[in-house]
C-alpha cells in the first residue's frame, strides 16, 4: 500500500491531508474549552449548534463550490482554501461573544465543503490506475483513524503546559503547512466543462449522482452507515450507563477505530478481488447484524464494556467497508471535468443523511433508552441496505465499451446525445445514460 508514496505529486497531497487533519482536531479540542469559558454550563448547546453549522455548511455549499471547482486552477483554489481557513482558525482565540464563534466556524466550515471535494477529485487525475487509487483511498481512510487517535493525545500533551487558545495556533500550523504542500507541486487541471447557467452547473454534479444507478445505491448506503450510533452515543453508554472512566471511553473509541483502520488495511487486496457491490454491501450486513446482536445481549444480559468494546471494532469494520470504496464508484462515474462536481455531491448528500442520523441517534437514547436506539439505529441501516439493493443493480459494469456510428439517429441510445466515435460516456446526467457509466 506504501508504495503509491513514492508518486512525489500524491506523496505531497497525502501530507498535506494528514497535517490538516492534526490541526482540525487540535481545533476540535480547543473548541470544545471556548465553548465552556463563553458559556459555562450552556457549552453542550454552543458545541450543538456549532456541529449543526458545520453540516449545514456542508450541505449547502459544496455542490456549489463544486459546480465552479473547474474555473479555477486546482492548486490555487486549494492553496487559497488552506489560508482561508488558517485565518479562521486564527481569529478564534480572540472571540469573546459565542455568535462570534458561529460566524467563524461558518467560514471555516464552508472553506472546507470547497477544499475536500476538490482534494478528493484531484487524486484520480493524480493516480488514474484503479488499483493504485484504491490503496489511496485506504491511506486517507487510516488517516482519518490515526487522527482520530493522535489529535487527542497531542492536544492532551500540550495542555499540560499551555492554554487551549495555543491549540488553535496549532491548528493555523495544519493548514499552513498543508497550502505549502500543496503548492509545492504541479496539479492536472482538467478543461472546464462546456458553459452552462448557474442553475445547471450547481445542480449538476447531484444530476449527475442521482442519475447513476449505482450512486444511487451508494447514497443509501450511507443512510446505512451506523457510525452514528457510535460518535454520539459512546460517552452516554460508558460514562453514564457504565459508570467508566475517561480513559475508558478513549479506548471504547479507539476500538471503532482500530475496526476501521483493519478494514481499510485489507480493502486493496480484497477489491482487487471482488467487485465494489458484494464487499459494500457486507459491510452494511456486519453493522445491521451487530446493532441487532448488541442490543438482544444488553436485553439478556445487560451491557458489558467488553461486548461493547467487540460490538464497536466490528461497527468500525462494516464503517469502513462501506465508506472507503466510494471514491472507486465516483471516480468511474464521470469525466475527469466533472468530477469536482460529483465529489461535492456525494459530500453534500452523504452529510445530508448524517444531519438525520446524528441527532435521531441521540434523541433515541435520551428519549427511549439503549435498546431501542440500538434497535432504530439498525432499522434505519437494514432500510438503507435494502434500497441500496433495489437502486444499485447487480449486474452493474464497471464499464461498458460499445460504439453509436453505426446505429439510426432515432436510436433509444442517440436521442439527446451527439454522435461519438467512442461514444462511452457521452451526457452522464442523461436517465438513459445511467446504466453505462
Amino acid at each position: 500500500m506504501l508504495d503509491i508514496l513514492s508518486d512525489r505529486t500524491y506523496r505531497h497531497l497525502f501530507l498535506a491531508q494528514v497535517v490538516a487533519l492534526l490541526g482540525t482536531g487540535l481545533a476540535t479540542v480547543a473548541l470544545g474549552l471556548l465553548a465552556f469559558d463563553l458559556s459555562g454550563d450552556g457549552a453542550a448547546l454552543v458545541l450543538g449548534t456549532v456541529f449543526t453549522i458545520k453540516m449545514v455548511a456542508y450541505v449547502g455549499i459544496a455542490p456549489i463550490a463544486g459546480a465552479f471547482a473547474d474555473r479555477v486552477p486546482r492548486r490555487a483554489l486549494l492553496v487559497m482554501l488552506d489560508l482561508v481557513r488558517a485565518g479562521v482558525a486564527l481569529a478564534l482565540p480572540f472571540v469573546t461573544e459565542v455568535w462570534q464563534v458561529y460566524v467563524l466556524i461558518f467560514l471555516l466550515q464552508s472553506a472546507s465543503a470547497a477544499f475536500t471535494p476538490t482534494f478528493q477529485a484531484t487524486i484520480p487525475d493524480v493516480l488514474p490506475e484503479e488499483a493504485r487509487y484504491t490503496r489511496a483511498l485506504s491511506l486517507s481512510r487510516l488517516a482519518y483513524d490515526l487522527e482520530n487517535i493522535v489529535s487527542p493525545t497531542l492536544a492532551a500533551l500540550l495542555l499540560a503546559v499551555m492554554s487551549y487558545n495555543s491549540l488553535f495556533l496549532g491548528t493555523v500550523l495544519g493548514f499552513a503547512a498543508s497550502a505549502l504542500l500543496v503548492a509545492s507541486i504541479v496539479l492536472p487541471s482538467p478543461r472546464p466543462s462546456e458553459p452552462r447557467g448557474v442553475y445547471d452547473r450547481t445542480t449538476r454534479g447531484i444530476r449527475i449522482y442521482l442519475a447513476t444507478p449505482r450512486l444511487r445505491g451508494l447514497l443509501a448506503l450511507n443512510l446505512a452507515a451506523a457510525g452514528a450510533m457510535v460518535l454520539v452515543n459512546t460517552v452516554i453508554l460508558v460514562r453514564g450507563s457504565l459508570g467508566l472512566s475517561e480513559s475508558a471511553l478513549a479506548w471504547t473509541m479507539f476500538a471503532f477505530g482500530a475496526g476501521s483502520m483493519i478494514a481499510a488495511l485489507v480493502l486493496p487486496r480484497v477489491l482487487d478481488v471482488l467487485p465494489d457491490r458484494p464487499v459494500m454491501f457486507g459491510g452494511a450486513a456486519l453493522m445491521v447484524a451487530t446493532l441487532v446482536g448488541l442490543a438482544l445481549t444488553v436485553l439478556g444480559a445487560g451491557l458489558g464494556w467488553s461486548i461493547l468494546l467487540t460490538a464497536w471494532l466490528l461497527v468500525g469494520l462494516g464503517y469502513s467497508t462501506v465508506l472507503t470504496p466510494s471514491g472507486r464508484l465516483l471516480r468511474r462515474s464521470a469525466h475527469a471535468g466533472d468530477r469536482p462536481a460529483l465529489f461535492a455531491a456525494q459530500f453534500a448528500l452523504s452529510h445530508a443523511c448524517w444531519l438525520v442520523t446524528y441527532p435521531l441517534s441521540g434523541w433515541l437514547l435520551t428519549v427511549y433508552g439503549v435498546v431501542p436506539a440500538l434497535i432504530g439505529l439498525a432499522l434505519i441501516a437494514a432500510f438503507g441496505m435494502l434500497a441500496a439493493l433495489k437502486l444499485w443493480p447487480s449486474g452493474d459494469p464497471v464499464e461498458l465499451e460499445h460504439t453509436h456510428d453505426n446505429l439510426p439517429l432515432d436510436h433509444p441510445h442517440l436521442r439527446g446525445h451527439r454522435r461519438h466515435s467512442h461514444a462511452l460516456i457521452i451526457d452522464e446526467s442523461h436517465p438513459r445514460w445511467a446504466t453505462h457509466l
